[in-house]
């Protein structure tokens, strides 16, 4: 049986691989506006309710890394060894994402989300679902209920420092330099003072 799963699971992860392969070729190929999502299901030779099954929408076929880039965040903050400071941690895990992202052959795809209204939208929006779920993970990291102020503040400084560095003339070093500032924000807190899954005393 959990053979069976996890060909099942496989063969789930390829079908999603060739669809999101297949849109990215198109949308490089036409242009991300001039492409339909029954373009994208031909080029992949599947049903357009297989490719709805995969990916929410249009634009989450581009970002189709989406949901790993916010696990490897939250494993940042919550999978890390007992006693390993949060920070170099999430510094460690955005500055990976960010030589990802900031590869040569990303760049034509960079150059469509940034000519595109409605890509620069959804990856706004996902940017701040990013934040709110590390925030979360940062709380329960430290036994709290909910994401606290500090929690929240902190988890968008990191994902702000994904975006800012991608930008910079030299992305690496710009990592590096924002958390160096984030460092600096999170020992200002009371979390910062208190061992993981333990709760800090409140006022």
């Amino acid at each position: 049986m959990p053979e069976q799963s996890g060909r099942r699971e496989r063969k789930k992860a390829a079908t999603r691989q060739k669809i999101a392969d297949a849109a990215l070729r198109l949308f490089l190929e036409r242009g991300y506006d001039a492409v339909g999502i029954r373009d994208v299901a031909a080029e992949a030779d599947v049903a357009v309710t297989t490719l709805f099954s995969h990916f929410a929408s249009k634009e989450a076929l581009v970002f189709e890394q989406d949901d790993n880039f916010e696990q490897r965040l939250t494993q940042a903050a919550t999978g890390r060894p007992p006693h390993a400071p949060l920070i170099p941690a999430l510094h460690e895990a955005i500055q990976a994402l960010v030589q990802h992202c900031t590869a040569d052959s990303a760049a034509p795809i960079w150059h469509m989300i940034d000519t595109s209204p409605a890509l620069r939208e959804y990856e706004e929006s996902m940017r701040l679902r990013h934040a709110e779920t590390l925030a979360t993970a940062i709380a329960t990291d430290h036994g709290l209920p909910q994401a606290t102020t500090a929690c929240r503040t902190i988890a968008r400084f990191a994902i702000d420092a994904y975006s800012l560095a991608r930008e910079a003339a030299d992305p690496q070093a710009a990592v590096d330099e924002i958390f160096q500032m984030i460092e600096a924000a999170w020992e200002a807190t009371d979390l910062s003072r208190h061992t993981r899954g333990t709760v800090p005393p409140v006022g």
